[in-house]
């Protein structure tokens, strides 16, 4: 038995198949039309009411395009309400344009230091190819959300509005990966003479990354006249603004107080943990998850809707969704009936063999509450208008228990015993661990 499939085998699999009428009645339908529209299941959707017991949104959704900036958008679209409020608009936005500018020019500076670090080893050591690999990348983390704002401020999208490559950043990301593939051939033979060498040579990459996303997004502006009409007609001018002050003005939340809560049933509870290489602003606090028990995090998010505040969280958005109907549920398609096959893997061995990770940032917006207890929940997404209801979705609890992976909450909502935990040196997990997915 050398394991090679012989024509035996061939042939019985083949007899298995033809001998059962309903796997030929599934080819037929999966064959003409899609495996979703055969598997859904009516029951779920027939049921799945869109009405909720708190709501808040009254606006409309914002879109990432052709890019992978859900983590800036949920950001920036989280820090939109209290600005909203505050200069009595309707209808308002920051520039994702200019959060992705400085990300993208903080992040190969960390990347670019991540390969002076590593330069002694080999290049094909993990570590190594993993930076390699996922250079450029457009996804980010909440922490590195919060450092782009602490330290170059945010605009208006007004001064400085989307482009073709923002809409649309493959183009531009694989000039990119390019340019700082071999700027880190560069650096790692200039460290061979040191460290004071190998920084003169990322100096005159980052002057090559900087033009580059010039000539792609725009400059990004140091200061701008900011006013503004409300939506009772009332004029405001509120003078030159920098960035930074215009942050500091109009975001009303104090987002350096916010941690990540994940669960990540591999680990023990009550810990917190970071990921080796996942960042951009250098010298800003790490990236750092506590890792806590899923009813916590659906009750602080409850919470918070309840108190009149969305909540930012990353989840792995592809699985049992439909965006024509607007709905995530664990049970929104039959493959199971369909394959006559079972799916057994729980959310830790998902996460272990591969089948799960953090894909998509989002908001919530809304829960429904009965007898105390959530039922499903309101989500805004960043993918314009036209998917889900006028782009927003109806996320079952099933489904938030499954694939929801983290939130941002305020610290001072936790229990004593988890507050303290956040200053316990957190748990190194390795560079292409899961946790670390979103930020690519």
């Amino acid at each position: 038995m050398d394991g090679t499939l012989s024509a035996a085998d061939t042939e019985l699999l083949r007899k298995d198949f033809a001998a059962n009428p309903a796997y030929r009645m599934a080819q037929n339908a999966v064959t003409r039309v899609s495996i979703d529209d055969v598997a859904i299941n009516r029951e779920i959707i027939n049921s799945t009411d869109h009405s909720l017991s708190v709501l808040l949104d009254d606006w409309k959704v914002t879109n990432q395009e052709h890019s992978g900036r859900c983590w800036l958008f949920a950001g920036l679209n989280l820090l939109r309400v209290g600005a909203m409020r505050k200069m009595n608009l309707k209808d308002f936005e920051f520039s994702q344009n200019y959060a992705m500018f400085w990300d993208k020019i903080e992040r190969a500076n960390y990347f670019l230091e991540a390969i002076i670090e590593t330069a002694d080893r080999d290049i094909d050591d993990r570590t190594v190819a993993h930076l390699l690999e996922s250079v450029a990348d457009d996804g980010g983390q909440w922490n590195m959300f919060v450092a782009i704002v602490a330290k170059h401020g945010l605009v208006p999208k007004s001064v400085m509005p989307e482009t073709q490559s923002s809409s649309s950043t493959d183009r531009m990301n694989t000039s990119l990966r390019t340019i700082l593939r071999q700027g880190a051939r560069s650096v790692r033979a200039a460290a061979a003479r040191g460290v004071d060498a190998a920084r003169a040579e990322k100096a005159d990459l980052l002057r090559v990354v900087h033009r580059v996303l010039c000539i792609h997004l725009g400059t990004p502006p140091e200061r701008f006249d900011w006013q503004w009409t409300d939506k009772d007609r009332e004029f405001h001018r509120d003078g030159v603004l920098t960035p930074v002050e215009f942050a500091e003005r109009y975001v009303d939340l104090p987002v350096g107080d916010y941690v990540c809560l994940v669960h990540d049933p591999r680990n023990p509870t009550g810990r917190t943990y970071t990921v080796q290489y996942l960042g951009n602003v250098l010298g800003a606090p790490p990236v750092t998850y506590l890792n806590v028990e899923m009813r916590l995090i659906k009750d602080l998010t409850a919470a918070s809707l309840q108190a009149g505040e969305p909540v930012w969280f990353g989840c792995d958005v592809g699985k049992m969704m439909s965006s024509e109907y607007g709905i995530w549920d664990t049970g929104l398609y039959d493959l199971a009936g369909v394959y006559d096959t079972e799916f057994t893997l729980a959310k830790a061995d998902r996460l272990l063999y591969h089948e799960t990770q953090m894909t998509h940032a989002m908001l919530f917006t809304g829960v429904d509450l009965a007898d105390g207890r959530t039922r499903r929940w309101r989500v805004e997404n960043s993918w314009g208008a036209d998917r889900g209801k006028d782009g927003f979705y109806t996320m079952n609890d099933s489904w938030f228990d499954e694939y929801v992976f983290e939130i941002a909450a305020r610290r001072d909502v936790l229990p004593a015993e988890l507050r303290a935990a956040l200053e316990a040196e957190p748990v190194v997990l390795p560079a292409w661990d899961p946790m670390g997915a979103l930020a690519r």
